[in-house]
C-alpha cells in the first residue's frame, strides 16, 4: 500500500482560483483535493461530509470573511488551516490575526481577490507540513503580565537599575511555520533591558514589515524590520525582511546587520542559517544566545552546529510545543542543541542567559 495521501479542501470565492489550484495541486503524488467550497457555509458542509485534512482558506470572501470562519472553526473543529492573503498592508494585517487564531501558514498572492497569482509548489509544501502539525490554538496564557513583571521600571524614561552589555552580545532567533506566535509568546515575556536581538523568520516580503509592528506594538522593547547596515543594540529587535538574507558584520566596536538577496538557502530567503552562520564568525564564542523554534525543514540546524562548536549558547523548542517539529529536530539531531525547551520557558531562560551576561548598573531604561 502506498503513502496516505493528503486529504485537502480548498475554500476560495473565485471559481477559477478553485479550479486552476484544483488542478495543480492534484498533480502532487502527495495530495489529494477532495472537494472546494466557495464560502464559508458550504466549506462547513463540506468538512463535515469529506474530513479533510487541512484546508486553504481565501481570507478575503463575501457573506462571511475568512478570519471569522477560521475563529469558529478552531473553536469547533480544529483543522490545519492555510491562508491566503494579498500582498497589501491590511492582507498582511489580516494574516498575522490568521495566525493568532491558529492558522498553519500563510502564503501571499498578488493582484485581487480572483487571481491565481500565487507560487503552488510552495503551497504544496505548506500543506504538506500542515498535515503533521500540532494545533495548539490559546495553548498559552496572555505574555504580557509575565514580561511586565521582568521590567526593572514601568515609569517611562526613568533613571533605574538595568543590565548594560559587552557589544558583542547577542541573541540571535530563527522560526519558520508556527514562528510567528512562538516569537510572540516568547519576546512579550521579556524585559525592556535586553541585549540586542536578530531574528529571522521565514515570511513573505510586506508581511515581516506588518509581523515587526505588531511585535514593537506588544513588546517592552523596541522591534522593527531590519535596515541594510542597522546597528545590533539592547533594546532592540530587528526582524529579517522578507526576501532578504540578514547576516551579522563586526565593524571593530559593534555588530551591524548586512541584507543581501543572494541565493535562496534551504528555499528559503531570509534564511536562518545565513545569520547563524554569520554569527558565528562574527561573534567572539561566549557572547551569543542562538534559539531555534517551530517549523519544517532543517534551516538554522547547520548555522546553530557553527555556533555551539564555537562556544554559543544554544536552545531548540522541544516537540510537544512546536506546530512543526522539522528544524528543533534537526538541530538536536546534529548534537548543536544545547537546551531543549518547551516554548513557554524559552523566554525565562534568555533572560536568565542575559542576567548571566550582563553588567549592573544606573541607567535610564527607554521604550
Amino acid at each position: 500500500m502506498g503513502t496516505k495521501r493528503i486529504r485537502t479542501l480548498i475554500v476560495d470565492d473565485s471559481a477559477v482560483v478553485r479550479k486552476v489550484l484544483t488542478e495543480r495541486l492534484s498533480q502532487d503524488p502527495e495530495i489529494e483535493v477532495v472537494g472546494s467550497a466557495m464560502d464559508p457555509y458550504v466549506a462547513r458542509d463540506k468538512i463535515r461530509e469529506l474530513n479533510p485534512d487541512v484546508l486553504t482558506l481565501d481570507i478575503e470572501m463575501p457573506r462571511m470573511d475568512g478570519l471569522t470562519f477560521l475563529r469558529i472553526l478552531m473553536k469547533h473543529h480544529p483543522l490545519p488551516v492555510i491562508v491566503i492573503s494579498s500582498l497589501t498592508k491590511e492582507g498582511s494585517s489580516k494574516s498575522l490575526e490568521a495566525l493568532q487564531a491558529g492558522a498553519v501558514d500563510v502564503l501571499p498572492k498578488s493582484g485581487g481577490s480572483f487571481s491565481v497569482c500565487l507560487d503552488t509548489a510552495v503551497l504544496a509544501e505548506m500543506i504538506k507540513a500542515a498535515a503533521h502539525a500540532r494545533l495548539h490554538p490559546n495553548a498559552l496564557p496572555s505574555a504580557a503580565p509575565a514580561g511586565r513583571t521582568m521590567q526593572a521600571s514601568s515609569s517611562p524614561g526613568a533613571t533605574a537599575v538595568a543590565r548594560r552589555y559587552r557589544p558583542r552580545q547577542i541573541i540571535l532567533m530563527g522560526a519558520s511555520t508556527g514562528g510567528t506566535e512562538a516569537l510572540r509568546e516568547i519576546l512579550t515575556r521579556l524585559p525592556a533591558d535586553v541585549p540586542g536581538i536578530c531574528i529571522v523568520q521565514h515570511i513573505p516580503p510586506v508581511f515581516s514589515l506588518a509581523f515587526a509592528e505588531r511585535l514593537n506594538q506588544l513588546c517592552q522593547f523596541q522591534v522593527r524590520e531590519a535596515k541594510h547596515a542597522d546597528l545590533v543594540q539592547p533594546g532592540l529587535a530587528l526582524v529579517a525582511p522578507g526576501g532578504y538574507h540578514m547576516v551579522l558584520k563586526w565593524d571593530g566596536t559593534h555588530h551591524r546587520v548586512e541584507l543581501n538577496q543572494g541565493p535562496m538557502v534551504h528555499h528559503q530567503r531570509p534564511a536562518v542559517d545565513m545569520l547563524f552562520s554569520s554569527a558565528a564568525r562574527a561573534v567572539s564564542s561566549a557572547h551569543a544566545l542562538a534559539v531555534l523554534c517551530t517549523g519544517m525543514g532543517s534551516d538554522g540546524a547547520a548555522g546553530m552546529k557553527e555556533l555551539r562548536d564555537a562556544g554559543a549558547e544554544t536552545v531548540a523548542q522541544n516537540e510537544e510545543t512546536c506546530v512543526v517539529f522539522g528544524m528543533p529536530r534537526e538541530a538536536i539531531r546534529n548534537g548543536s542543541a544545547q537546551y531543549v525547551l518547551p516554548l513557554e520557558t524559552i523566554a525565562t531562560h534568555i533572560n536568565s542567559y542575559a542576567s548571566r551576561m550582563a553588567q549592573v548598573g544606573l541607567v535610564p531604561i527607554s521604550r
